[in-house]
């Protein structure tokens, strides 16, 4: 057999082993992801009086499943549904916006057996000047692991979905353990 073929076959042989052994390291990825909760996202208007919001609660649901859905593709996090808490979430809700409630995400967390918890909320300063913020709380202890945050200029769909894509590949940037 000459080198070439010799080389030709062990690729090939290596490609194989690549495709078998790529399901059993992306489960034990997905194994070794910690668990998080992502709750709704709250909104603060600074512009109540002046230009309501409206679209912008579509908007803070959309941006909440984009980022579930990046961070369990990415395999950063295994998403739990909080909906079991759901009663808890609207009690909450009720009185407090969840990313300033004091603690109670990470009663909502625990009840849930979530390692983590994210919180988020979008701040409109005006129409055309937001930004999107995030926390990631360790539930056990209630560490503050992550804060990050985006502005956007402009209030449409699209910059939305942009500024929630920035922010997941800056949580990638991350090590994992210190997320």
């Amino acid at each position: 057999m000459s080198v070439s073929r010799l080389r030709a076959a062990v690729a090939v042989g290596a490609c194989g082993l690549m495709l078998l052994l790529s399901p059993t390291l992306c489960a034990a990825q997905q194994t070794a992801a910690k668990t998080i909760a992502v709750l709704d996202f709250d909104l603060i208007d600074d512009q109540q009086p002046w230009a309501p919001a409206s679209v912008e609660y579509g908007r803070l649901a959309a941006i909440r499943l984009q980022l579930e859905d990046a961070l369990a593709a990415e395999g950063m996090y295994r998403v739990v549904d909080v909906g079991p808490a759901s009663a808890m979430i609207d009690n909450y809700r009720s009185r407090m916006q969840l990313h300033a409630c004091n603690g109670c995400e990470l009663d909502i967390a625990r009840t849930l057996h979530a390692d983590r918890v994210l919180v988020g909320w979008v701040q409109k300063v005006s129409n055309l000047i937001l930004n999107i913020n995030i926390r990631i709380e360790d539930a056990g202890s209630g560490q503050v692991l992550l804060v990050r945050s985006v502005d956007l200029r402009g209030n449409t769909d699209e910059t939305w979905r942009r500024g929630m894509a920035y922010l997941v590949r800056r949580l990638g940037e991350v090590d994992a353990a210190s997320r």
